[in-house]
């Protein structure tokens, strides 16, 4: 039997990670696993997230409010941002898609909701202290409007 059920999908990953490995593979494997250990996994748990799926650049974490999913994108790219030169200029891509996901029994995730999450992904861009992420699922206005400003979204 199949199990499903509707889910924030938080996808992300390393911005140019084949070229960052191709000039400092132990350095960049080092830094990748102390921003998940140090930003990535406080946040998922601050934010009522679970993580996954870990790969080497990257991660999916399922969030039961795309509140709590954008809220936990927001301060992750934040983090980021403020470590600055000390993670080596890490940035991570981030997409949420709000969709129906089926559940493997291993906790694993996958299906059509999961596929949107990954192709939406963004970089941080913009000014000091912008936060912008694509959330990918309807009314996100209405849903997000009081904690992202419709203008901040990518």
């Amino acid at each position: 039997m199949t199990t499903r059920r509707l889910a924030a999908i938080l996808a992300a990953d390393v911005v140019g990670f084949s070229s960052i490995m191709e000039k400092d593979e132990e350095g960049t494997a080092s830094r990748i696993r102390a921003i998940r250990r140090e930003v990535i996994e406080p946040k998922l748990s601050a934010h009522h997230g679970r993580l996954v799926k870990a790969t080497g650049d990257g991660f999916h974490a399922e969030f039961a409010s795309p509140v709590e999913a954008v809220r936990c994108a927001l301060s992750v790219q934040d983090s980021i941002a403020e470590r600055g030169e000390a993670n080596g200029g890490l940035k991570l891509r981030i997409g949420i898609n709000l969709g129906d996901i089926i559940i493997e029994d291993d906790g694993d995730v996958f299906g059509d909701g999961v596929n949107v999450a990954a192709r939406v992904e963004v970089p941080r861009r913009g000014t000091r202290g912008a936060k912008r992420v694509w959330a990918s699922f309807e009314r996100e206005h209405e849903l997000l409007g009081a904690i992202v400003k419709p203008s901040q979204l990518c």
